[in-house]
């Protein structure tokens, strides 16, 4: 009897022209297109629309800002007011009304989508994110890019993954990898986004998330210089450490750094609540009064504080502004986000972050010329380590504050610096406020977010801390049956440890022993009878997590020293691990 091949590929269909994607949903080319290798190219995908996406963001901030507060050299005063104020209004009614989940910086939200929504944020919201956050940042709320980048970047990637029916353990991570490309795109710094991603949203990597994630960073990254060129956010003057002895300068820096970090969190801490307990109507006019506040600031003398203000980061390297007003903008700059942000008008804190560590580092360092002329360095410098320096101390992501200062720069002369005065102000920082701003807002909201942070400062059980000294017979691969019975009635272990050759084990209870002997296989070397039913072995420093992979089918597994597996070290068993983590959680 003979089969057509096409039916027995698809019985009861005809192979018809189905699209690539379609067919290999459909099984055909599972071989070629499995999941893991269709995640990457959709990686791919995923950072190219992000980037066109971020490109056609960073456009609509510029057209809005220039009709809204105008494209001359001196600003009329009127438009500082009126415009924040009166797209305030507008802002807010649209997120009450018709984007309810554009609330916020975006970083939040796309954790969310992981820990909790399994990858799910609606498309809608990648639309409401673009407008009011375009219109907000545009009119001179004092509010950034970079984060709403991330959740447009977060939706485009979920939407594309329902699109393509992924599996959940999938649509979990692809939040994430859209996330790296519109924080890379936005931020023009690949390394520092996959880092951030990585560091503060997924919390763990490996080598398929590592490679997702990097791909679509890069790709939207390459989509943005395009269109918008290669040159950097800014134009980084000539960058050095010229002595050993201005790390003390640094330091201060690093101290001044992480008091304002705290005191930056504080306000919104403390702010936030108290304006979402407001009752409801007020909140269509919270970001209105934000905004007439923010306005008033400008007219006032501080117009700099407008918007993500990166034009006046760059003035600041170059030293066109006394230290005296650098200290003033860096705390008036404070002032405006926390009242931008806490009235709930959608925004980023990323590009205020920058702002006010490059007023305060070169405030500090212009200060440092006149107290201590013998440490300080250039204001280029100071700004530049002071932006990281913000950076880990308020948003709490240290390894990613160094990379994007050496990212930013392209200088690597100036990492001691970086490395110290960022440390200095993330301790001071962790501190006096344990729970960083990303986990105390999540919380006010009612979330229950993992914190990264906390993680990283858990302590790791070891097997070390749970096994026990050999209290059980080892015995050779030699002995016999008979030997091995013996020496278990001997013990009150209930079995004997096989040493098998060259560096295997296994192990035996005593009523097998004793099976074995009624079967008259009392004679019988315990290798023929053992050599294919070896067990898995443990080394000290392994995390106790291992052991319980082992201990429920085993009841003795043996831990082995790394320089020599016949070495025994000691033994653990489910007891050993359990008790350790009862005494833990009693800790």
């Amino acid at each position: 009897m003979t089969t057509n091949s096409k039916t027995d590929v698809l019985p009861e269909r005809e192979v018809g022209p189905a699209s690539l994607f379609e067919r290999a949903r459909a099984g055909i080319l599972q071989p070629l297109f499995r999941e893991d290798r269709l995640f990457l190219v959709l990686a791919v995908f995923i950072g190219v629309f992000s980037g066109l996406a971020v490109v056609c963001f960073r456009f609509a901030i510029g057209w809005c800002r220039i009709y809204l507060l105008g494209s001359g050299a001196v600003l009329n005063p009127w438009r500082l007011v009126l415009a924040p104020t009166l797209t305030g209004l507008v802002v807010a009614t649209l997120v009450m009304l018709v984007f309810p989940t554009t609330r916020g910086s975006g970083v939040n939200q796309t954790k969310a989508a992981l820990y909790i929504y399994n990858g799910y944020i609606p498309l809608r919201t990648a639309v409401g994110k673009f407008i009011t956050a375009a219109l907000a940042i545009g009119s001179g709320h004092s509010l950034g890019p970079e984060d709403p980048s991330l959740q447009i970047g977060a939706s485009l990637a979920s939407g594309l993954g329902r699109y393509m029916q992924l599996s959940r353990d999938r649509m979990r991570l692809i939040a994430p990898v859209g996330a790296a490309a519109g924080l890379a795109a936005a931020f023009n710094a690949p390394i520092s986004a996959v880092l951030f991603v990585i560091e503060e949203v997924i919390g763990r990597w490996t080598a398929g998330i590592l490679g997702s994630v990097v791909l679509s960073a890069v790709s939207s990254v390459v989509v943005m210089r395009w269109f918008l060129g290669t040159e950097s956010l800014f134009r980084i003057p000539v960058v050095q450490l010229q002595r050993p002895s201005e790390l003390i300068a640094y330091s201060i820096l690093g101290v001044a750094g992480g008091v304002a970090s705290v005191a930056f969190a504080g306000g919104i801490a403390a702010l936030r609540p108290r304006c979402k307990a407001l009752p409801r109507w007020t909140q269509y006019f919270q970001p209105a009064i934000a905004g007439l506040l923010i306005g008033i600031i400008a007219v006032l003398g501080a117009p700099q504080v407008m918007g993500a203000g990166y034009e006046y980061i760059d003035q600041a390297m170059h030293g066109q502004f006394t230290w005296q007003m650098l200290g003033i903008l860096a705390g008036v700059k404070i002032v405006a986000t926390m009242l931008s942000f806490v009235s709930g008008t959608p925004g980023g804190m990323f590009a205020p972050t920058l702002f006010i560590g490059a007023m305060l580092g070169a405030a500090v360092g212009g200060a440092e010329r006149v107290l201590l002329p013998q440490l300080a360095g250039s204001s280029g410098t100071y700004a530049l380590v002071g932006m990281g320096v913000l950076f880990a101390g308020f948003l709490r992501a240290p390894m990613t504050s160094v990379f994007m200062v050496l990212e930013v720069s392209g200088n690597y002369s100036i990492i001691l610096p970086v490395i110290v005065a960022n440390t200095i102000a993330y301790v001071i920082s962790r501190s006096l406020r344990p729970i960083p701003i990303f986990d105390l807002l999540t919380r006010q909201d009612g979330l229950e977010l993992p914190s990264m942070e906390e993680q990283r400062e858990e302590g790791v059980l070891h097997v070390e801390d749970a096994m026990r000294p050999v209290n059980v017979p080892v015995l050779g691969p030699k002995e016999t049956v008979e030997q091995a019975l013996r020496e278990a009635e001997t013990s009150s272990a209930d079995g004997v440890l096989v040493r098998l050759h060259p560096a295997g084990w296994s192990s035996i209870t005593r009523q097998e022993l004793q099976a074995m002997v009624d079967e008259e296989l009392g004679g019988a070397s315990l290798s023929s009878l053992l050599g294919n039913r070896g067990i898995p072995y443990l080394h000290p420093d392994h995390s106790l997590e291992n052991a319980l992979r082992y201990v429920e089918r085993w009841p003795v597994v043996p831990v082995v020293s790394r320089a020599d597996f016949r070495q025994l070290e000691g033994v653990v068993t489910e007891r050993d691990v359990l008790e350790r983590y009862r005494e833990v959680g009693e800790g």
